[in-house]
């Protein structure tokens, strides 16, 4: 019996995501810019939409849930937005004592 081997085929095709990971290092060029600006009280929270831009782009893109199924990808958006809430109450109890 022969096996035959079947070449591993990329989903994606390596110019984009060359251009994913050009963005991911402008972004971070951008969170280090950042820390350098004063911005008051919108320091934290731009730093985290930052995070949250680069997080996304490297679950999209390199650990490909893009073309995964409706199941992972409702309980991964689920948990994002349970992290959110419970970062936003934290902030929160923080600000108000």
């Amino acid at each position: 019996m022969e096996e035959k081997i079947q070449e591993e085929q990329h989903i994606l095709s390596y110019k984009l995501l060359a251009v994913v990971l050009f963005s991911l290092l402008v972004l971070t060029c951008v969170t280090v810019g950042i820390s350098y600006i004063d911005m008051g009280f919108f320091n934290v929270p731009m730093a985290l939409l930052v995070a949250t831009v680069k997080s996304t782009l490297v679950l999209l893109f390199f650990m490909h849930l893009k073309f995964e199924g409706t199941l992972i990808v409702v309980s991964f958006t689920s948990t994002v937005v349970i992290l959110c809430m419970l970062i936003s109450f934290t902030f929160w109890d923080v600000a108000f004592r």
